[in-house]
């Protein structure tokens, strides 16, 4: 078995790890196999980066755990597990997935006692696959993601293609071939500092937004009708770790760094207000609107009827935005079967901000969660 220690200088994690962790009780981790099944494929190499706090300059560091045979699985196992014993959180790429599993497994199959759940488990690859539609991505495997950030590789294999140079370097031992198993196991962790600015994306979709102008815009669509939209700048407390942007239902987001936009159709129509509560209300088909029983005593019967749940509303022409819940009440649509929902964009919401805000958060929720 081999032990390499490396200062990684200057590189640190490109997120605030407080968000999600305490720097100083967490392990990034990631290994390295001969398959994927830990019943037939052999454990060849443990990989993590720590925040070292022992020495005068703090900084993160990695330590690698290397198998130079097939029987040193259970050696590097056991330092592994006298190392990770005193820290909290665990950050991986896919681990629940594969990593996790995978040691478990190796654990018992030799005796050596070390649990898991001790550990708060923080995969990335969870964490931002829900996104994978609004970041416009083939997959979300960690190399996808380093190219979207712009992240520059040294290493040019997989992991399924390290599996045969590393069963021929168990039998030469030839340095070049320890180089490149080390060598792609170390970007994988290292890379993992910069991958975790992704997590800048679910936070736009959970964390407030602050809304810093609002306007409206007028502009022909391509049938070269007159549309009307507003656009919302926005600003937010962590960067975008790249340029993004993405359209659904008629609204348009874009981001770079700490600031973003957001469009969104204002329709100028008349739409209906429905009552909940029909029976107490009475329609009248030449005004087209519903009244209360309250006052129906002044509209003679013929003029009147029983409303029902689909014609028991009230009409206004006015400006309106579009929500997917009914975040802002009252609610109007255009018709009783309509599934689109709309509330009025009055001139008291106008001058307040913090209703802005919360609509630009609504607004990248539902971006955020169209596949």
């Amino acid at each position: 078995m081999k032990c390499i220690r490396k200062s990684l200088g200057t590189l640190s994690p490109k997120y605030p790890l407080e968000n999600l962790c305490i720097p100083q009780q967490t392990l990034f981790i990631d290994i390295e196999t001969t398959g994927l099944s830990a019943n037939s494929a052999n454990l060849y190499l443990i990989g993590c980066v720590y925040y070292d706090t022992t020495q005068i300059n703090s900084e993160w560091h990695m330590i690698q755990w290397f198998c130079t045979g097939y029987e040193d699985e259970a050696a590097i196992l056991q330092a592994f597990a006298d190392f990770a014993k005193d820290y909290r959180y665990l950050i991986h790429f896919n681990g629940n997935q594969f990593d996790i599993p995978f040691l478990t497994r190796k654990f018992e199959q030799y005796q050596i006692p070390f649990d898991f759940s001790a550990f708060d488990g923080i995969d990335l690859y969870r964490r931002i696959a829900p996104y994978k539609t609004f970041l416009k991505l083939p997959d979300c495997k960690q190399k996808t993601i380093e190219a979207l950030l712009g992240i520059h590789r040294d290493d040019i294999y997989t992991g399924g293609e390290l599996i045969e140079i590393y069963h021929d370097y168990v039998i030469s031992h030839d340095e070049e071939k320890e180089q490149l198993l080390l060598l792609h196991n170390e970007e994988d962790i290292k890379g993992m500092l910069d991958v975790i600015a992704i997590l800048t994306v679910p936070d736009l979709f959970r964390n407030p937004v602050k809304v810093t102008k609002v306007q409206a815009n007028y502009y022909n669509d391509v049938h070269q009708q007159k549309c009307a939209e507003i656009i919302m700048n926005l600003r937010f407390t962590t960067a975008l770790p790249a340029t993004l942007s993405y359209s659904a239902n008629g609204c348009y987001f874009s981001g770079s760094g700490t600031e973003g936009k957001l469009k969104v159709p204002l329709y100028e129509e008349e739409m209906k207000y429905f009552y909940s509560n029909y029976k107490d209300y009475y329609y009248l088909p030449k005004e087209d609107i519903a009244i209360h029983k309250s006052v129906a005593s002044y509209v003679d019967k013929e003029y009147r009827e029983p409303a029902h749940a689909s014609n028991c509303y009230t009409r206004k022409a006015s400006a309106y935005l579009p929500q997917w819940d009914v975040e802002f009440t009252p609610f109007f649509k255009r018709d009783y079967q309509s599934k689109e929902l709309f509330f009025e964009l009055t001139d008291e919401m106008k001058t307040q901000r913090e209703e802005f805000n919360k609509y630009a958060l609504h607004i990248l929720q539902m971006l955020g969660s169209t596949n």
